[in-house]
Protein backbone atom coordinates (compact mmCIF):
# COMPACT_ATOMS: atom_id res chain seq x y z
CA UNK A 1 0.00 0.00 0.00
CA UNK A 2 0.96 3.21 -1.04
CA UNK A 3 0.19 6.82 -0.08
CA UNK A 4 -0.57 9.75 -1.72
CA UNK A 5 -0.64 13.19 -0.34
CA UNK A 6 -1.82 16.19 -2.49
CA UNK A 7 0.29 19.39 -1.42
CA UNK A 8 -1.49 21.93 -4.18
CA UNK A 9 -3.35 22.57 -6.73
CA UNK A 10 -4.27 24.75 -9.54
CA UNK A 11 -7.17 24.04 -12.03
CA UNK A 12 -7.37 19.88 -12.43
CA UNK A 13 -3.61 20.21 -12.12
CA UNK A 14 -2.38 18.51 -8.63
CA UNK A 15 1.04 18.69 -7.27
CA UNK A 16 1.73 15.87 -4.92
CA UNK A 17 4.03 13.02 -3.11
CA UNK A 18 3.07 9.22 -3.28
CA UNK A 19 5.23 7.47 -0.35
CA UNK A 20 5.99 4.19 -1.10
CA UNK A 21 8.51 1.89 1.26
CA UNK A 22 11.85 2.77 -0.60
CA UNK A 23 11.31 6.18 -0.99
CA UNK A 24 8.91 9.47 -1.51
CA UNK A 25 7.62 9.95 -5.38
CA UNK A 26 7.21 13.88 -6.37
CA UNK A 27 3.96 14.24 -8.52
CA UNK A 28 3.75 15.14 -11.51
CA UNK A 29 6.45 12.71 -12.52
CA UNK A 30 8.11 11.15 -15.01
CA UNK A 31 9.51 7.29 -15.12
CA UNK A 32 12.64 7.01 -17.43
CA UNK A 33 11.96 3.49 -19.04
CA UNK A 34 14.44 0.33 -18.05
CA UNK A 35 12.52 -1.78 -19.83
CA UNK A 36 14.94 -4.74 -19.11
CA UNK A 37 16.36 -3.84 -15.97
CA UNK A 38 18.49 -0.63 -17.00
CA UNK A 39 18.00 2.31 -18.71
CA UNK A 40 19.73 1.77 -21.74
CA UNK A 41 23.07 4.31 -21.60
CA UNK A 42 22.98 4.94 -18.12
CA UNK A 43 24.06 4.36 -14.62
CA UNK A 44 21.76 3.93 -12.35
CA UNK A 45 23.46 6.87 -10.03
CA UNK A 46 22.82 8.90 -13.65
CA UNK A 47 19.60 8.26 -13.80
CA UNK A 48 19.49 9.28 -9.81
CA UNK A 49 21.30 12.63 -10.56
CA UNK A 50 18.90 13.95 -13.78
CA UNK A 51 16.48 13.82 -10.44
CA UNK A 52 14.46 10.31 -11.50
CA UNK A 53 12.64 9.42 -8.38
CA UNK A 54 11.36 5.97 -9.65
CA UNK A 55 12.18 3.65 -12.50
CA UNK A 56 9.68 1.68 -14.91
CA UNK A 57 10.29 -2.13 -15.54
CA UNK A 58 8.50 -4.23 -17.85
CA UNK A 59 7.05 -8.01 -17.12
CA UNK A 60 6.94 -9.50 -20.09
CA UNK A 61 10.67 -8.71 -21.33
CA UNK A 62 11.74 -9.57 -17.77
CA UNK A 63 9.88 -13.18 -17.46
CA UNK A 64 11.53 -13.98 -20.73
CA UNK A 65 15.09 -12.55 -19.88
CA UNK A 66 16.31 -13.29 -17.30
CA UNK A 67 13.32 -14.96 -15.76
CA UNK A 68 11.66 -13.69 -12.81
CA UNK A 69 12.29 -16.64 -10.46
CA UNK A 70 16.02 -15.80 -11.24
CA UNK A 71 15.63 -11.89 -10.42
CA UNK A 72 14.09 -13.09 -7.29
CA UNK A 73 17.10 -15.76 -6.40
CA UNK A 74 19.58 -12.76 -6.67
CA UNK A 75 17.97 -10.38 -4.53
CA UNK A 76 15.10 -8.77 -6.33
CA UNK A 77 14.87 -6.49 -9.40
CA UNK A 78 16.63 -3.44 -7.03
CA UNK A 79 19.25 -5.58 -6.07
CA UNK A 80 19.83 -6.68 -9.58
CA UNK A 81 20.12 -3.47 -10.93
CA UNK A 82 21.56 -1.09 -8.67
CA UNK A 83 18.63 1.14 -8.16
CA UNK A 84 17.36 1.36 -4.73
CA UNK A 85 14.59 4.14 -5.02
CA UNK A 86 10.71 2.78 -5.97
CA UNK A 87 10.39 0.92 -9.50
CA UNK A 88 6.91 0.37 -11.25
CA UNK A 89 6.64 -2.15 -13.60
CA UNK A 90 4.30 -2.61 -16.45
CA UNK A 91 2.19 -5.95 -16.65
CA UNK A 92 3.26 -6.46 -20.22
CA UNK A 93 -0.63 -6.78 -21.84
CA UNK A 94 1.24 -4.00 -23.83
CA UNK A 95 3.60 -6.14 -25.59
CA UNK A 96 1.95 -9.41 -25.80
CA UNK A 97 -0.93 -7.55 -27.96
CA UNK A 98 1.80 -6.18 -30.00
CA UNK A 99 2.84 -9.82 -31.37
CA UNK A 100 -0.39 -10.31 -32.94
CA UNK A 101 0.14 -12.88 -34.97
CA UNK A 102 2.72 -14.49 -31.74
CA UNK A 103 -0.13 -14.68 -29.37
CA UNK A 104 -3.89 -15.91 -28.75
CA UNK A 105 -6.36 -14.67 -26.46
CA UNK A 106 -8.88 -16.54 -24.01
CA UNK A 107 -10.44 -15.61 -21.00
CA UNK A 108 -7.53 -17.74 -18.96
CA UNK A 109 -5.09 -15.29 -20.33
CA UNK A 110 -2.78 -14.85 -23.59
CA UNK A 111 -0.55 -17.36 -24.95
CA UNK A 112 1.80 -16.50 -27.05
CA UNK A 113 5.78 -16.74 -28.70
CA UNK A 114 8.65 -15.20 -27.36
CA UNK A 115 9.62 -12.87 -29.84
CA UNK A 116 13.53 -14.04 -28.65
CA UNK A 117 13.36 -17.83 -29.35
CA UNK A 118 10.10 -18.82 -30.16
CA UNK A 119 9.27 -20.63 -27.12
CA UNK A 120 5.57 -21.28 -26.12
CA UNK A 121 4.54 -18.77 -23.24
CA UNK A 122 1.72 -18.37 -21.16
CA UNK A 123 0.55 -14.95 -19.18
CA UNK A 124 -2.88 -14.82 -16.79
CA UNK A 125 -3.56 -11.92 -14.70
CA UNK A 126 -1.96 -14.51 -12.11
CA UNK A 127 0.93 -15.19 -13.66
CA UNK A 128 1.58 -11.44 -14.08
CA UNK A 129 1.18 -10.28 -10.30
CA UNK A 130 2.98 -12.86 -9.34
CA UNK A 131 6.16 -12.14 -11.78
CA UNK A 132 6.16 -8.35 -10.38
CA UNK A 133 5.81 -10.28 -7.21
CA UNK A 134 9.29 -11.68 -7.56
CA UNK A 135 10.67 -8.86 -8.94
CA UNK A 136 9.70 -7.29 -5.74
CA UNK A 137 8.48 -3.60 -7.72
CA UNK A 138 6.89 -1.31 -5.32
CA UNK A 139 4.18 -0.59 -8.05
CA UNK A 140 2.27 -3.41 -9.92
CA UNK A 141 -0.04 -3.41 -13.16
CA UNK A 142 -2.79 -5.31 -13.34
CA UNK A 143 -2.74 -7.63 -16.78
CA UNK A 144 -5.33 -5.76 -19.14
CA UNK A 145 -5.93 -6.07 -23.06
CA UNK A 146 -4.94 -3.24 -24.93
CA UNK A 147 -7.02 -3.03 -28.08
CA UNK A 148 -5.67 -1.65 -31.50
CA UNK A 149 -6.91 2.15 -32.61
CA UNK A 150 -8.44 2.12 -34.19
CA UNK A 151 -11.74 0.53 -33.48
CA UNK A 152 -15.63 0.06 -33.30
CA UNK A 153 -17.30 0.94 -30.36
CA UNK A 154 -18.57 -2.79 -29.76
CA UNK A 155 -14.65 -4.50 -30.35
CA UNK A 156 -13.74 -1.80 -27.68
CA UNK A 157 -16.45 -2.73 -25.02
CA UNK A 158 -15.70 -6.32 -25.59
CA UNK A 159 -12.22 -5.92 -24.70
CA UNK A 160 -12.92 -3.42 -21.81
CA UNK A 161 -15.04 -6.20 -20.41
CA UNK A 162 -12.81 -8.75 -20.49
CA UNK A 163 -9.76 -5.93 -18.80
CA UNK A 164 -11.91 -5.09 -16.20
CA UNK A 165 -12.60 -9.46 -14.95
CA UNK A 166 -8.30 -9.94 -15.70
CA UNK A 167 -8.43 -6.52 -13.48
CA UNK A 168 -10.48 -8.25 -10.46
CA UNK A 169 -8.27 -11.49 -10.77
CA UNK A 170 -5.10 -9.35 -10.99
CA UNK A 171 -6.25 -7.82 -7.83
CA UNK A 172 -7.40 -10.66 -6.02
CA UNK A 173 -3.81 -12.26 -6.84
CA UNK A 174 -1.80 -9.01 -5.42
CA UNK A 175 -3.19 -10.11 -2.47
CA UNK A 176 -1.56 -8.43 0.79
CA UNK A 177 1.76 -7.03 0.03
CA UNK A 178 3.01 -4.58 2.73
CA UNK A 179 4.47 -2.15 1.26
CA UNK A 180 3.79 -2.26 -2.21
CA UNK A 181 0.66 -1.10 -4.23
CA UNK A 182 -1.28 -2.47 -7.01
CA UNK A 183 -3.04 -0.03 -9.84
CA UNK A 184 -6.02 -0.62 -12.02
CA UNK A 185 -5.91 0.15 -15.73
CA UNK A 186 -8.68 2.45 -17.74
CA UNK A 187 -9.51 0.94 -20.98
CA UNK A 188 -12.37 2.18 -23.34
CA UNK A 189 -10.30 3.25 -26.31
CA UNK A 190 -11.60 7.13 -27.24
CA UNK A 191 -15.70 6.41 -25.88
CA UNK A 192 -16.28 8.45 -23.47
CA UNK A 193 -18.70 6.28 -22.68
CA UNK A 194 -16.64 3.24 -22.12
CA UNK A 195 -14.27 5.25 -20.49
CA UNK A 196 -16.60 6.17 -17.61
CA UNK A 197 -17.41 2.96 -16.83
CA UNK A 198 -14.36 0.95 -16.91
CA UNK A 199 -13.03 3.91 -14.25
CA UNK A 200 -16.03 3.16 -12.21
CA UNK A 201 -15.45 -0.80 -12.23
CA UNK A 202 -12.18 -0.47 -11.46
CA UNK A 203 -13.12 1.56 -8.21
CA UNK A 204 -15.42 -0.86 -7.32
CA UNK A 205 -12.43 -3.10 -7.25
CA UNK A 206 -10.50 -0.63 -5.28
CA UNK A 207 -6.88 0.40 -6.19
CA UNK A 208 -3.74 2.24 -4.94
CA UNK A 209 -3.54 4.02 -8.42
CA UNK A 210 -5.26 4.45 -11.69
CA UNK A 211 -3.50 4.48 -15.01
CA UNK A 212 -5.16 5.35 -18.47
CA UNK A 213 -3.95 2.86 -20.96
CA UNK A 214 -4.70 2.71 -24.74
CA UNK A 215 -3.62 6.28 -25.58
CA UNK A 216 -0.49 7.81 -27.65
CA UNK A 217 -1.63 4.90 -29.87
CA UNK A 218 -1.77 6.47 -32.99
CA UNK A 219 -4.69 9.09 -32.31
CA UNK A 220 -4.18 12.90 -32.71
CA UNK A 221 -3.34 14.62 -29.76
CA UNK A 222 -7.03 16.64 -29.15
CA UNK A 223 -8.75 13.22 -29.41
CA UNK A 224 -6.14 12.11 -26.65
CA UNK A 225 -6.51 15.68 -24.33
CA UNK A 226 -10.56 15.28 -25.12
CA UNK A 227 -10.66 11.49 -23.82
CA UNK A 228 -8.42 12.74 -20.91
CA UNK A 229 -11.24 15.09 -20.34
CA UNK A 230 -13.81 12.58 -20.65
CA UNK A 231 -12.15 10.06 -17.89
CA UNK A 232 -10.21 12.18 -15.37
CA UNK A 233 -13.16 13.33 -13.57
CA UNK A 234 -14.64 9.80 -13.22
CA UNK A 235 -11.04 8.94 -11.65
CA UNK A 236 -10.69 9.51 -7.76
CA UNK A 237 -9.50 12.43 -6.32
CA UNK A 238 -7.18 10.94 -3.80
CA UNK A 239 -5.58 8.61 -5.74
CA UNK A 240 -2.87 8.60 -8.52
CA UNK A 241 -3.43 9.18 -11.62
CA UNK A 242 -1.08 7.45 -14.79
CA UNK A 243 -1.09 8.28 -18.16
CA UNK A 244 0.76 5.39 -19.46
CA UNK A 245 2.84 5.20 -22.58
CA UNK A 246 3.25 9.46 -22.73
CA UNK A 247 5.34 11.10 -23.99
CA UNK A 248 5.90 13.86 -26.16
CA UNK A 249 7.02 16.96 -23.90
CA UNK A 250 3.60 18.67 -24.96
CA UNK A 251 1.77 15.90 -24.44
CA UNK A 252 2.97 15.38 -20.83
CA UNK A 253 2.49 19.74 -20.35
CA UNK A 254 -1.42 18.92 -21.87
CA UNK A 255 -2.12 16.00 -19.49
CA UNK A 256 -0.98 17.88 -16.71
CA UNK A 257 -3.10 20.83 -16.86
CA UNK A 258 -5.66 17.84 -17.13
CA UNK A 259 -4.80 16.05 -14.01
CA UNK A 260 -2.57 13.80 -14.22
CA UNK A 261 -0.38 12.90 -11.96
CA UNK A 262 2.91 9.88 -13.49
CA UNK A 263 4.13 9.42 -16.82
CA UNK A 264 6.49 7.22 -18.69
CA UNK A 265 7.84 7.28 -21.98
CA UNK A 266 10.86 5.85 -24.08
CA UNK A 267 11.28 8.78 -26.41
CA UNK A 268 13.67 10.79 -24.34
CA UNK A 269 15.80 7.74 -24.14
CA UNK A 270 15.47 5.93 -27.46
CA UNK A 271 16.07 9.86 -28.85
CA UNK A 272 18.93 9.94 -27.26
CA UNK A 273 20.36 6.85 -28.71
CA UNK A 274 19.49 8.09 -32.38
CA UNK A 275 21.15 11.60 -32.34
CA UNK A 276 17.71 13.53 -31.00
CA UNK A 277 17.68 15.78 -27.99
CA UNK A 278 15.07 17.95 -26.67
CA UNK A 279 15.16 21.27 -25.29
CA UNK A 280 13.47 24.16 -24.27
CA UNK A 281 13.11 25.73 -27.49
CA UNK A 282 12.20 22.21 -28.95
CA UNK A 283 14.17 19.10 -30.45
CA UNK A 284 17.35 19.14 -32.28
CA UNK A 285 18.60 16.70 -34.50
CA UNK A 286 22.43 17.06 -33.60
CA UNK A 287 23.06 14.41 -37.27
CA UNK A 288 22.41 17.81 -38.94
CA UNK A 289 25.60 19.39 -40.26
CA UNK A 290 24.65 22.46 -39.44
CA UNK A 291 26.20 21.71 -35.70
CA UNK A 292 29.67 20.60 -37.03
CA UNK A 293 31.15 23.80 -36.42
CA UNK A 294 28.84 25.02 -33.29
CA UNK A 295 30.87 25.55 -29.85
CA UNK A 296 27.87 26.70 -28.14
CA UNK A 297 26.19 24.24 -25.34
CA UNK A 298 23.32 21.86 -26.37
CA UNK A 299 20.87 23.83 -24.03
CA UNK A 300 22.23 27.09 -22.09
CA UNK A 301 19.74 26.49 -19.35
CA UNK A 302 20.68 22.54 -18.62
CA UNK A 303 23.13 21.45 -16.31
CA UNK A 304 23.79 17.69 -17.36
CA UNK A 305 27.30 16.64 -18.41
CA UNK A 306 26.82 16.98 -22.24
CA UNK A 307 25.92 20.80 -21.70
CA UNK A 308 28.31 21.70 -19.25
CA UNK A 309 31.35 19.97 -20.98
CA UNK A 310 30.98 19.72 -24.52
CA UNK A 311 29.68 21.78 -27.41
CA UNK A 312 27.01 21.02 -30.23
CA UNK A 313 30.28 20.49 -32.70
CA UNK A 314 31.57 17.35 -30.21
CA UNK A 315 27.94 16.19 -29.64
CA UNK A 316 27.60 16.29 -33.38
CA UNK A 317 30.95 14.51 -34.22
CA UNK A 318 30.68 11.95 -31.90
CA UNK A 319 27.10 10.96 -33.17
CA UNK A 320 28.67 10.95 -36.87
CA UNK A 321 31.45 8.76 -35.60
CA UNK A 322 28.91 6.45 -34.08
CA UNK A 323 31.23 6.78 -30.66
CA UNK A 324 29.28 5.33 -27.67
CA UNK A 325 29.69 8.62 -25.44
CA UNK A 326 27.15 10.10 -27.97
CA UNK A 327 24.12 7.97 -27.01
CA UNK A 328 25.44 8.31 -23.00
CA UNK A 329 25.43 11.98 -22.91
CA UNK A 330 22.53 12.64 -25.39
CA UNK A 331 20.14 10.38 -22.80
CA UNK A 332 21.55 11.91 -20.17
CA UNK A 333 20.44 15.56 -21.45
CA UNK A 334 17.19 13.98 -22.56
CA UNK A 335 16.38 12.56 -19.09
CA UNK A 336 17.35 15.76 -17.50
CA UNK A 337 15.56 17.83 -19.82
CA UNK A 338 12.26 15.83 -18.43
CA UNK A 339 12.87 15.87 -15.21
CA UNK A 340 13.43 19.62 -15.02
CA UNK A 341 10.60 20.14 -16.74
CA UNK A 342 8.53 18.31 -14.46
CA UNK A 343 10.22 20.18 -11.81
CA UNK A 344 8.88 23.63 -13.33
CA UNK A 345 5.35 21.56 -13.93
CA UNK A 346 4.91 20.88 -9.67
CA UNK A 347 6.45 25.30 -9.35
CA UNK A 348 4.29 26.33 -11.65
CA UNK A 349 1.38 24.14 -9.82
CA UNK A 350 2.33 25.30 -5.86
CA UNK A 351 2.72 28.75 -7.81
CA UNK A 352 -0.51 28.98 -9.27
CA UNK A 353 0.73 29.76 -12.87
CA UNK A 354 0.46 26.66 -14.51
CA UNK A 355 -1.52 27.71 -17.70
CA UNK A 356 1.01 30.73 -18.01
CA UNK A 357 3.93 28.37 -18.02
CA UNK A 358 2.14 25.77 -20.12
CA UNK A 359 1.59 28.92 -22.90
CA UNK A 360 5.05 30.10 -22.59
CA UNK A 361 6.46 26.79 -23.07
CA UNK A 362 4.42 25.92 -26.09
CA UNK A 363 5.85 29.27 -27.47
CA UNK A 364 9.46 28.67 -27.20
CA UNK A 365 9.06 24.66 -27.66
CA UNK A 366 7.86 25.88 -31.36
CA UNK A 367 11.40 27.20 -32.25
CA UNK A 368 13.09 24.28 -33.61
CA UNK A 369 10.47 22.65 -34.79
CA UNK A 370 7.84 22.96 -37.60
CA UNK A 371 5.33 21.08 -36.43
CA UNK A 372 2.40 22.92 -33.99
CA UNK A 373 3.52 22.57 -30.45
CA UNK A 374 -0.06 24.13 -29.04
CA UNK A 375 -0.97 22.50 -25.35
CA UNK A 376 -4.96 23.42 -25.60
CA UNK A 377 -5.71 24.75 -22.04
Amino acid sequence: MTEFAISAQDGTARRGIIQTARGSVHTPAFMPVGTVATVKAMLPQSVAATGADILLGNTYHLMLRPGAERIARLGGLHRFMGWDRPILTDSGGFQVMSLAGLRKISEEGVSFQSHIDGHAEFLSPERAMEIQHLLGSDIQMVLDECSAFPASHAAIEKSLSLSMRWAARSKAAFGEQPGHACFGIVQGGTYADLRQRSAEALQEVGFDGYAIGGLAVGEPQSVMFETLEATVPHMPQNKPRYLMGVGKPVDIVGAVLRGIDMFDCVLPTRSGRNGQAFTWKGPLNLKNARHAEDPAPLDEACACPACRQFSRAYLHHTIKANEIIAAMLLTWHNLTFYQDMMSSLRRAISGGTLKGFASEFATRYKENVREKAEIPA
